[in-house]
């Protein structure tokens, strides 16, 4: 098998159980595959990282990576009233969301994110708080 180069700022890599390795269209919610999902993303404004929805990924955990720029990884309060934590990323940094926690991202600069999660499962929820 030849070695083939990868865009990862075009396509995403699934790593499936079997140990097959394949470049795929990025998908933010389930693809029922059974696959990790390693996802590169290069964003300019808020819109771009889905600011107004909260996503949680109920069947593992998430790295999510700043490469370069800066982040702000918002997690939603356990309870209505509650404040929301806030994690700052900054280039060459990473968090781990817990598996089954909503999350969301607001950018402090245009960034190159990385996202490592099984994405079975994935739930997107619109945030009704968005200002």
């Amino acid at each position: 098998m030849m070695a083939t180069t990868v865009d990862l700022f075009a396509s995403a890599l699934h790593f499936h159980p079997d140990g097959d390795v394949r470049a795929v269209e990025r998908q933010m919610t389930s693809s029922g595959s059974g696959a990790w999902q390693i996802a590169t993303f290069h964003v300019e404004t808020d819109a771009d990282v889905h600011a107004d929805y909260w996503e949680m990924h109920p069947e593992a955990e998430e790295a999510v990576c700043c490469l370069a720029g800066g982040i702000r990884l918002y997690f939603r309060p356990d309870r209505p009233g509650g404040a929301e934590d806030m994690v700052r990323l900054q280039a060459g940094t990473a968090a781990i969301v817990p598996r089954g926690r909503w999350h969301r991202l607001e950018l402090e600069a245009p960034s190159d994110l990385m996202s490592i999660t099984l994405r079975h499962g994935t739930r997107l929820e619109k945030r009704t708080d968005a200002h």
